[in-house]
């Protein structure tokens, strides 16, 4: 036991990313199932889908599972009710400042996790009230944070910074990685592309055929302007890259993206004119699997790096 597996009352301390178009119910409720903390992605979701995953995940599993809402959501207030509404005992917040709902949830008797990329925005979610922050690095995929700070830097000075407990982020898809995190001081993982690449993930089939096939620097994050994303480079990819040269204004780039691109991409599987989100990680995923069987190989992997480092002698 560590502070994240008391935190959540689980097993392993595994929380798979809340990831737009792949957390649906049967993921969230297969990663609790499984030992670790299942997550339900609202950022895709109408109020009332929402709901109806949360209802589905409760009779998929008796496990603790949770709901990652970013707060840049234009029904945050009906979503945020859902949740209390739906019993709902966790809740993971990202894109916004972790003031204007923490207290809310915490006063719900609601557990409240929010995502960082920097150990500024650590700190000011520990002030917030957060009961533990996500740190996310710039391997990451999705959305992602403006500095580019990778994972390795990005957790050992958030640790110098915060007293409550952390969940590394980006880049972490084998129980080695999550045992290098833990070792800079970091109480758990939080695993989003190896998930993405499920069997249980929402995600339509070609994009996750497409995360298997992802080669070492097949992803870059782009559109800084708007909001950072790291994407597979497609052919979206390519006329972003484009319009770069000719240095287009943020009103441009905001109208070759468009609406629903990430939709049509992951959800759809349009992998052509699609956001294809992922992150550097993809590069060592090579199949598709069950996520209990992902848990149980992190697992072990785990243990067995484990073993190794003790064998070390200076």
């Amino acid at each position: 036991m560590n502070r994240i597996t008391q935190l959540f009352n689980i097993k392993y301390p595994i929380i798979q990313g809340g990831m737009i178009w792949n957390s649906g119910y049967k993921l969230a409720s297969a990663v609790s199932n499984a030992g670790g903390l299942g997550l339900i992605g609202a950022g895709s979701m109408y109020p009332e889908v929402l709901r109806e995953h949360i209802q589905k995940c409760k009779k998929a599993t008796d496990k603790p599972f949770g709901v990652n809402i970013p707060m840049l959501y234009p029904n945050i207030e009906e979503i945020m009710n859902i949740v209390v509404e739906e019993g709902v005992k966790i809740v993971f917040t990202s894109a916004g400042n972790p003031k204007t709902w923490t207290s809310f949830l915490k006063e719900k008797g609601i557990t409240v996790v929010h995502v960082v990329s920097s150990s500024v925005f650590a700190l000011k979610a520990q002030e917030a009230g957060v009961d533990a922050i996500v740190a996310e690095g710039f391997e990451a995929g999705g959305h992602n944070g403006r500095d580019e700070t990778t994972t390795l830097t990005l957790i050992p000075m958030v640790k110098e910074k915060i007293q409550i407990p952390i969940i590394a982020a980006g880049g972490i898809a084998t129980g080695r990685g999550m045992l290098a995190v833990m070792v800079l001081g970091a109480d758990g993982a939080q695993v989003g592309s190896r998930f993405a690449a499920s069997i249980e993930s929402s995600s339509h089939d070609n994009f996750k055929q497409t995360i298997v096939s992802v080669k070492e620097g097949g992803t870059q994050l782009t559109l800084k302007e708007l909001a950072p994303v790291r994407l597979i480079k497609n052919k979206f990819y390519q006329d972003v890259q484009t319009l770069y040269e000719r240095c287009p204004s943020k009103e441009e780039l905001a109208e070759l993206l468009g609406r629903a691109r990430a939709k049509r991409g992951m959800f759809e599987g349009d992998l052509e004119e699609g956001e294809l989100e992922i992150g550097q990680i993809a590069g060592i995923i090579h199949e598709i699997l069950p996520v209990e069987q992902i848990i149980k190989q992190m697992m072990a992997d785990f243990e067995i790096a484990s073993k190794e480092m003790a064998k070390f002698e200076f």
